[in-house]
């Protein structure tokens, strides 16, 4: 994985929790509203409303440069729009970040293992 897409995977994975965050108080807030004189609802609607458009950005640059199948890409963003989706996206982004990591170490230690057989 080249750096820009681990970049792309990144800046989605960042943004998919407080994202989750902001949709599960806007839901709160609306239930507020109706039930009591407090309306934080314009407030909050705006707050998530940047969130999910970040998020949207991000998912895109990231099903991009990632070559994500279409059932992933449909995944994540599936995700997005579930009040607490956005949770499970950051665990599944962490998790894919780490296999990668794990990936390219290996990749580089049998690389290394290569050039000292070649040496010997």
């Amino acid at each position: 994985m080249d750096v820009k897409t681990a970049s792309a995977l990144n800046r989605l994975r960042l943004v998919s929790a407080p994202e989750a965050v902001s949709f599960l108080l806007l839901l709160i807030c609306s239930v507020l509203k109706r039930t009591t004189d407090f309306n934080a609802v314009p407030v909050m609607g705006a707050v998530h409303g940047v969130l999910f458009i970040l998020y949207v950005l991000f998912w895109l640059d990231a099903w991009v440069r990632a070559k994500w199948s279409i059932g992933r890409a449909a995944l994540y963003f599936l995700l997005s729009v579930l009040p607490t989706g956005g949770f499970f996206a950051e665990r599944r982004l962490r998790r894919e970040a780490e296999d990668s990591v794990i990936a390219a170490r290996a990749r580089k230690e049998l690389k290394d293992l290569g050039r000292g057989a070649a040496q010997a």
